[in-house]
């Protein structure tokens, strides 16, 4: 996959990121198995967006989130690779496996956050649990995500 396509693909991740929030959709279209849910990922539920101006999109973090900002941060989700390749150092982590993911497979657009390991994780199917500091930030979703995990490790 050539850097632009991997860069495309990037930007197509970060636009269903902001969906997720924005469209609303109803969680009934997934298997109900699948779906994982934790108190963590309640939190990070609670980021709304405001339209900037043109086509930005900027998010409004919500005082739970907040205080979560710059604190140890462990959530178990869905490794979505963002780049070609085994090893992944980052990637997008969501509610929903990659096949039932809209963008990816079928149905409804997850929540996802972006993790930055500084070891490469082999891509699997199954929930990985990961820990690290919770960063958010002010930017145009469109052009990164709001809500990143950095320095994550994985947990057994």
């Amino acid at each position: 996959m050539s850097n632009r396509s991997s860069g495309n693909l990037f930007l197509s991740c970060l636009v269903l990121f902001a969906l997720s929030f924005v469209s609303k959709q109803s969680r009934a279209q997934h298997r109900a198995g699948d779906l994982l849910q934790s108190r963590s990922w309640a939190i990070i539920g609670t980021l709304d967006f405001k339209q900037g101006s043109g086509n930005e999109i900027y998010p409004v973090f919500s005082d739970e989130l907040k205080k979560q900002a710059n604190h140890d941060f462990e959530l178990q989700g869905y490794l979505i690779p963002i780049r070609d390749g085994m090893k992944q150092t980052r990637f997008l982590l969501s509610t929903l496996p990659i096949n039932q993911c809209f963008y990816c497979g079928k149905n409804g657009v997850p929540i996802m956050i972006l993790v930055e390991m500084a070891e490469g994780l082999e891509f699997t199917y199954k929930p990985i649990r990961v820990r690290g500091k919770l960063k958010l930030k002010r930017v145009n979703i469109r052009d990164y995500p709001p809500i990143v995990l950095s320095d994550a490790v994985l947990q057994k």
